[in-house]
């Protein structure tokens, strides 16, 4: 538990420690000794310092678990990080799990810690879409995935965070930065474009892009 406790602050906190605290974590200084690094330092570089950020923006797609016993037949490298698989919660394609209520622990903790208000700034699923034969895109696996996350971000509100505001990920298709394939979709306009690099480039609104234009208009209101 210890050692997760670690990695989760070392590996996620540390940049937002230091820009939302306006200092380097404690542990820093044994770390930078450990592994031979130097900070230089001029006069007032401190006090620069503590001029902190407004707000903390972050992502959030998908939770991870961690085991003391991580092997090839209980894991998923999930294209960034390999993780338990976690056997309550659905996942994507790609081995992601979709976790709404993590969002919402996410955010409390967060809020906990800096005491500053929150921008979620990146959510969204990458899944495989399809044009039917009518020539629709009915990705109600995605807006399902926004539905759930966007009502988990109005749970934390009501939890007492506060909220910036929220921006999905992301309004077109395009390569995927984790995996270098266009065929991992996350836009409300479809783009005629394969792995290859082959296709017309022609834009096609999807089912999501409806649904969302109505979560905008409403504010978030409407979900249905």
């Amino acid at each position: 538990m210890y050692g997760w406790r670690w990695r989760r602050t070392a590996k996620n906190l540390f940049f937002i420690d230091v820009q939302a605290r306006g200092a380097y974590p404690v542990w820093a200084a044994r770390v930078f000794r450990e592994k031979g690094v130097t900070i230089a330092k001029q006069p007032g570089d401190d006090e620069i310092l503590k001029n902190t950020v407004d707000f903390v923006s972050f992502s959030y797609y998908a939770s991870r678990c961690a085991s003391a016993e991580m092997n090839a037949s209980n894991t998923n490298a999930a294209n960034i990080v390999k993780s338990l698989k976690n056997p309550h919660i659905p996942a994507s394609e790609w081995g992601w799990g979709i976790d709404p209520l993590g969002l919402r622990i996410t955010m409390n903790m967060m809020y906990d810690r800096y005491q500053k208000p929150l921008f979620l700034v990146e959510n969204g699923l990458g899944a495989r879409d399809e044009i039917d034969a009518n020539g629709d895109i009915n990705d109600d696996y995605r807006i399902s995935y926004l539905r759930e996350h966007i009502r988990a971000m109005r749970d934390a509100i009501g939890d007492g965070i506060p909220v910036m505001g929220y921006t999905s990920w992301g309004c077109i298709d395009l390569v995927s930065a984790s995996t270098g394939e266009m065929s991992k979709r996350y836009g409300f306009v479809y783009v005629d474009r394969d792995d290859a690099g082959n296709g017309t480039l022609a834009r096609k609104r999807k089912k999501s892009f409806f649904w969302y234009q109505k979560v905008i208009a409403s504010n978030g209101a409407d979900l249905d």
